[in-house]
């Protein structure tokens, strides 16, 4: 905003960030509980090694990427009134920014366990490559022209 002193902008930027960590933290929730919860379903010790090891990596992936989209709002509690929200700022960003990471891995890596327990390499392979690729270029593709005109939303 053109009338807004460094404070203000950082005030706002703040906000900004942990609003949209809270639309995504309810969906990573939730798929970690899934992830949690399948090993008990009667169906699993049908999956093969590589299907367990594509599950530990959405697992992970997914643990990982509940704890990055949570640190920021976790650390605003914790730095509350220490006048450091500019650090908060920039550290917060590249945390969402390897959360987000972390989530576009681990739902790949569901969306392969799935296809190749119902179907075969082949299929799931491609299934994943073109769910992976969507969302590297909706999360990440389309934003980073942008990024370096360095045109602010």
């Amino acid at each position: 905003m053109p009338d807004e002193d460094d404070k203000e902008r950082v005030d706002r930027e703040l906000m900004e960030l942990l609003n949209e960590l809270r639309v995504a933290i309810p969906g990573v929730q939730v798929l970690f509980a899934f992830l949690l919860t399948a090993p008990f379903n009667q169906r699993f010790d049908q999956t093969t090694s590589f299907q367990r090891g594509i599950y530990l990596i959405a697992l992970l992936t997914s643990a990982a990427a509940s704890a990055l989209l949570v640190a920021t709002a976790s650390q605003h509690r914790l730095l509350f009134r220490q006048a450091q929200k500019e650090d908060l700022l920039s550290r917060g960003n590249r945390m969402a920014i390897a959360g987000f990471v972390a989530l576009a891995v681990s739902l790949a890596s569901g969306v392969l366990l799935v296809t190749s327990f119902l179907f075969g390499h082949l299929t799931s392979g491609l299934v994943t490559a073109a769910v992976a690729l969507l969302f590297v270029w909706l999360w990440f593709g389309m934003a980073l022209p942008q990024q370096r005109h360095g045109t602010e939303i």
